[in-house]
């Protein structure tokens, strides 16, 4: 499979890893994969929310994470690209943990948005490092956690700077 090519629905439930990576099948878009998998994020966090601690939602996050890795690295290795365009779980499980510590009103919500796909698609380092040197899920993962902690950062020195 190349990278052009979108997954099928058959390959995304082939094995749970798929479904996983995929986000569920919000990798699956054949435009703006990444953005979709962070509004998938966004629509689930919700219920998350609501439906745990914030320790326990940290806990989870730590889970989606580690899991994520291997997830990632299957449906990588099967889909003949380390970072599918179709692999999603890398933008959902970051961008969790920034609505975590996001103000809940939706403009503070829309900037993380705007802000996490600014920095996932860019890529400052060091996560253009974990993107181009390090090809396996932990890589994958790791250069959108980044991306989430400049969202983060970006989003407390606004919250330090407005009134």
């Amino acid at each position: 499979m190349t990278l052009a090519s979108t997954p099928s629905l058959r390959f995304l439930l082939a094995h749970p890893a798929h479904l996983v990576a995929c986000g569920f099948g919000s990798g699956l878009s054949p435009w703006a994969p990444g953005t979709f998998g962070t509004l998938f994020a966004w629509a689930t966090f919700g219920p998350l929310r609501s439906s745990m601690s914030d320790f326990e939602l940290l806990g989870f996050l730590v889970v989606s994470f580690i899991g994520g890795i291997v997830a990632v690295h299957k449906t990588g290795v099967d889909l003949g690209v380390v970072d599918h365009g179709s692999i999603v779980w890398d933008e959902i499980v970051p961008f969790w943990l920034v609505l975590l510590f996001c103000p809940t009103h939706w403009l503070w919500q829309t900037a993380a948005f705007c802000l996490f796909r600014f920095f996932d698609i860019s890529k400052p380092q060091p996560a253009r490092y974990f993107d181009e040197q390090v090809k396996n899920g932990f890589g994958v993962m790791t250069d959108d956690l980044v991306a989430a902690g400049y969202t983060l950062l970006v989003l407390a020195i606004l919250r330090f700077v407005l009134p």
